[in-house]
């Protein structure tokens, strides 16, 4: 499903538990659909008001990263996750842009190749509970990240 805020069957509460939305992002003001649409999953499937604000966070940050360090944008795919014992969100982000050539240099904090402060990425694994990347310089990026609350 791709998410458009003005469709009614693609607003968030009303999306298919465990149905991914994935959100195109080409343009800056599709980081706040991204970012709209990860707080409406994060609701309906039961996050807590703090968590549902870092994931927001975190999808503002990828969904920013693909507008600002690609050349053609990428997409960001949210699903719905349910365990036993809790519920869950994965974020994953995905581009074919330059990719990141020195991915130790990117994961800390204070290091930036667009002039901000050098918290994005790091503040999105300090955020989420699980992050993965993997990125081929030339070829693109993927991260993989994700939020769970217990059940119990």
């Amino acid at each position: 499903m791709t998410y458009n805020p003005r469709t009614r069957n693609n607003r968030g509460a009303r999306s298919k538990a465990g149905e991914p939305v994935i959100v195109r992002v080409t343009k800056e003001h599709h980081i706040a659909l991204a970012r709209q649409a990860a707080q409406a999953i994060a609701r309906r499937i039961g996050f807590k008001q703090a968590a549902t604000y870092y994931i927001a966070t975190s999808v503002s940050e990828l969904a920013g990263n693909l507008v600002f360090h690609t050349d053609r944008g990428g997409s960001i795919t949210l699903i719905p996750l349910e365990r036993s014992d809790a519920i869950g969100i994965e974020i994953v982000a995905e581009d074919e842009g330059p990719g990141i050539p020195d991915m130790d240099l990117a994961m800390q904090d204070g290091f930036s190749t667009g002039g901000g402060l050098g918290s994005g990425l790091p503040g999105v694994k300090r955020l989420m509970d699980e992050f993965e990347i993997t990125s081929t310089p030339g070829v693109g990026t993927r991260i993989v990240t994700r939020k769970w609350q217990s059940c119990r």
